[in-house]
Parts: structure tokens; sequence; C-alpha cells
């Protein structure tokens, strides 16, 4: 296969016009590989696409990462599992698995500060968006302003409608900051929103019956954990502290 001048310009303008900047930047280097192995011009185009397609499948991985709001990157790769609660260590090879998200499945990681609760969510949100999946990551106290702003300025449906669209929400620290009347009301519509249809992740310090501490309404309380733990996976996070233990090892290796 050879490339003429009139070719090169010709490739040049069509990857520009039609928005294909792999074609554009990689052409000529694949175009001389292809000569070299006297591959014809279909191979040729057919590797071209492939790689335009792999950079676009890639892009878009780290742009759902990057949308997703994550505080840090921290993958499920790097967690020692040994140093997890035993229901961690013995429920997350399943979690991982991404079953529950096309199943709309909850997830409630409930327990004392420290214990590997955000690592896990955060670690279960990263791959779900290396899978393709759309993720947001907040934390209540976040998602009650934003809900409390939308209110104020009537575009709650707006939001309500963008929350309602996400493959997997994660919720983190539930239970650090109590709620107003109102603002547990709010908070309770918008989490019903995805009930038994979307996946959601909630990271608490709190026992189920301890939530009445931040609602102050039994009722409201009540109707919420139904919603929440309906079908859901809920593990056990209390031991020792994870990072504590981290910091344990890390000090025996030095």
């Amino acid at each position: 296969m050879e490339l003429t001048q009139d070719n090169d310009k010709q490739i040049t303008w069509y990857s520009k016009e039609l928005r294909l900047p792999t074609f554009r930047r990689d052409f000529k280097e694949i175009a001389i590989e292809a000569a070299k192995s006297n591959q014809d011009y279909e191979t040729f185009l057919l590797t071209l696409m492939e790689k335009e397609y792999l950079t676009r499948l890639e892009n878009r991985k780290k742009s759902q990462i990057r949308q997703a709001g994550f505080p840090s990157k921290m993958y499920l790769n790097d967690l020692q599992r040994e140093l997890l609660p035993k229901d961690a260590i013995e429920k997350l090879p399943q979690l991982e698995r991404l079953d529950f998200i096309d199943s709309g499945q909850n997830i409630v990681l409930a327990g004392n500060p420290g214990t590997g609760k955000t690592h896990i969510a955060v670690g279960l949100g990263l791959k779900a968006c290396m899978k393709g999946y759309k993720v947001l990551f907040t934390s209540i106290h976040r998602l009650l302003t934003q809900i409390r702003e939308s209110h104020s300025t009537r575009t709650l449906r707006q939001l309500e409608l963008r929350f309602e669209k996400y493959d997997l929400v994660i919720c983190d620290e539930f239970g650090y900051v109590s709620f107003d009347k109102e603002g547990a009301e709010l908070l309770f519509n918008h989490l019903s929103l995805r009930a038994g249809r979307k996946a959601t992740i909630v990271t608490t310090n709190l026992g189920f019956d301890r939530w009445e501490e931040i609602f102050g309404d039994p009722v409201l309380t009540a109707a919420l954990v139904d919603r929440l733990t309906h079908k859901a996976h809920l593990i056990n996070m209390n031991g020792e502290s994870y990072r504590l233990k981290e910091t344990k090892e890390m000090n025996k290796i030095k």
C-alpha cells in the first residue's frame, strides 16, 4: 500500500471534518507500517479504525471518572483486603462483579470510621466507570445543599432527572450531619427516586437504629431505611480502623 501526497491531504481533511483525531495523528505512521508488511488498504483502514475506537473508549472512561466527582482514585486493587472487616472480605468478591448495578440493588456500608467504607465505595464506582456505567459520587451534605438550592431556584425537577439517570450513585458520609424537617423530607424524596430501579451505595457510621437521630422523624426514618435496604447488600463495617491497621503494617515494614 502506498500513501501518496494526495491521499495524505485527503485523509487529513476528512479526519479533521469528521472529528477523527486518532486518524489525523497516526495515519502516516500506520501507513508506513502497513507498507513495510505489504498490507492491503482494507487492513490498513481497519487498523486505523480500531485505534480510533479504542482511543475514544479510553477517553470516554477518563471523562466518566472525571465527571463522577470522586474525592480521589481509590481502586479496589489498592485495598489490603485482609485488613478489612470480616463481612467486607466475604462479600466484596460478589460486589465487584457489579451485578448489583444491572439489578438496581443498593449497598449500605455501615460501621465505625476508618474501616474502608469510602475506599470500597469509590473502588466500586471507579470499576463501574471503567465498564461504561455513569456514576455520581457525592457526600450527603453536598447533595442536600444541591437539593436545597435547586428547590429555592425552582430547578429541582432538572436535578431530579439527572439524578435518576445515573447507573450508580454513591452517597458518602451519611450520619455526619443531621437535618431539619424540610431537609429530611427533601432528601427522602430525592433518594426515593431511585428506589427499586437504580443502584445506590450509602456509607454511614451509624446503625439503622440511630438514623432517627439524623432525621428526627421516626416515620420518615423507617420509610427511608425500608427503601434503601429492600433487597440491598448490607455490609457490616464495624472493626478496627483500616487506616490505623495500614499505619501499623507500614511501621512494621520500616
